[in-house]
C-alpha cells in the first residue's frame, strides 16, 4: 500500500497546505484499487499534481461532514463525470452524506454518468473485498465522525515444495490445493494435509486513518498494532485544553495514543493554519518526545506501508 497526502491543513487552506484529503493506492498485481479518504475543498486540483486520475478512484471514505473534509466532493464527482469516466464509484460516510451529495447535484443541475453508490456507515465492518477489510470506529467530535481501520487479510505461507516432493508428491494441480490448506488423498491412498507443508501466514499490513477527534476510548482499539497511524495534531501541547474543547487533539495526545496502541509509525496531519513551516517542526518535536517514530505530513508526502 502507498499513502499520498493531498491536503494536511486544519479548517482552512494555507499557501503550502490544502485541507484534508488522502489517497490510498492499493498496489496488487490483479486487484489494485485507489481509495480517497476525505475530500476537502480543492482536492481535485491537488490530484492534478499527482500521477493519479479521478477516474481511477473506486471508493471514497468520508470521516465526517465538516467542510474542510467534504466541500471538494461535489466538484470532484462532477469533473469525474465530465471527463467521460464510466467506472463505478462507491462513497462511504456518516449519516447525511447521501443527502449532501444528492442535494448538491440536484440544486446545481448536475449528474454523474457513472454508477454512484452512497452508503451511510455505522460502527463496524464497512467493506471486505476479499483482500482487505475496512472497519469504522466512532470518534469524539462535535458532529458524527469516524476513523477507518484498513487491514489486509493475512497472506498464506509459502508451500514447502521440496518436502512434498521428498514425500513423493510431484508438482501439479495437487500443489494448488495443498497451498490452499486442503487435505488431499493420493493415488496410493495416503492422505496429505496441506497445512502441514505451509510456512506461517504472512500478516497483512494495517493502517488507521483518524478523523478529527479528542481523546476517546475507541481510539486505542482503532489504532491497536497498526503499521501506520494517521492522526490529527491540530494544536501544540500548551493548547491542549482548547483543542479538546473543539473535538481535537494535541501533539502530546496523538503521540501518547500511538505509544499506547503499539503503532509502528505515527503521521501527524490536520495542522492548524497558525503554524507555518518552521513552527510545524516544533509540533513534530513535541510528538517525538513521546513517540520517536513520528513523521509530519506535508502536502504530496508519499508513505509506503
Amino acid at each position: 500500500m502507498e499513502l499520498i497526502f493531498l491536503g494536511t491543513s486544519a479548517g482552512v487552506p494555507t499557501r503550502t497546505r490544502n485541507v484534508t484529503a488522502m489517497l490510498l493506492n492499493l498496489q496488487h498485481p490483479t486487484r489494485a484499487g485507489l481509495w480517497l479518504f476525505d475530500c476537502g475543498e480543492g482536492t481535485q486540483h491537488q490530484l492534478q499534481h499527482t500521477a493519479f486520475h479521478p477516474g481511477k478512484l473506486d471508493k471514497i471514505f468520508i470521516t465526517h461532514l465538516h467542510g474542510d473534509h467534504l466541500f471538494g466532493l461535489p466538484g470532484l464527482l462532477c469533473s469525474r463525470s465530465m471527463a467521460g469516466n464510466v467506472q463505478p464509484l462507491h462513497i462511504y460516510g456518516p449519516a447525511g452524506i447521501r443527502e449532501f451529495v444528492q442535494t448538491a447535484l440536484r440544486l446545481s443541475g448536475s449528474w454523474t454518468d457513472y454508477p454512484l453508490t452512497i452508503e451511510e456507515v455505522t460502527p463496524g465492518l464497512v467493506v471486505d473485498d476479499g483482500l482487505r477489510k475496512v472497519t469504522a470506529w466512532p470518534l469524539a467530535h462535535p458532529v458524527e465522525c469516524y476513523g477507518y481501520r484498513i487491514e489486509e487479510h493475512d497472506k498464506p505461507g509459502a508451500l514447502d515444495a521440496a518436502a512434498l516432493q521428498a514425500a513423493g508428491v510431484q508438482p501439479g494441480p495437487l500443489f494448488q490445493r495443498l497451498k490452499a490448506g486442503e487435505t488431499v488423498t493420493l493415488a496410493d491412498g495416503r492422505v496429505i494435509n496441506g497445512a502441514d507443508y505451509l510456512a506461517a501466514a504472512q500478516p497483512g499490513k494495517k493502517l488507521a486513518i483518524f478523523g478529527d477527534t479528542s481523546p476517546c476510548p475507541e481510539a486505542l482499539a482503532l489504532a491497536h498494532g497498526v503499521d501506520v497511524m494517521v492522526h490529527e495534531a491540530t494544536l501544540e501541547a500548551a493548547m491542549e485544553e482548547k483543542a479538546n474543547s473543539r473535538g481535537h487533539s494535541s501533539t502530546r495526545q496523538a503521540a501518547q495514543l500511538a505509544a499506547d496502541a503499539g503503532a509502528g509509525k505515527l503521521i501527524i496531519t490536520h495542522i492548524s493554519s497558525r503554524y507555518d513551516a518552521q513552527s510545524s517542526q516544533a509540533l513534530l518535536a513535541e510528538c517525538r518526545a513521546t513517540f520517536s517514530q513520528t513523521q509530519l505530513a506535508e502536502d504530496f508526502l508519499v508513505v509506503r506501508i
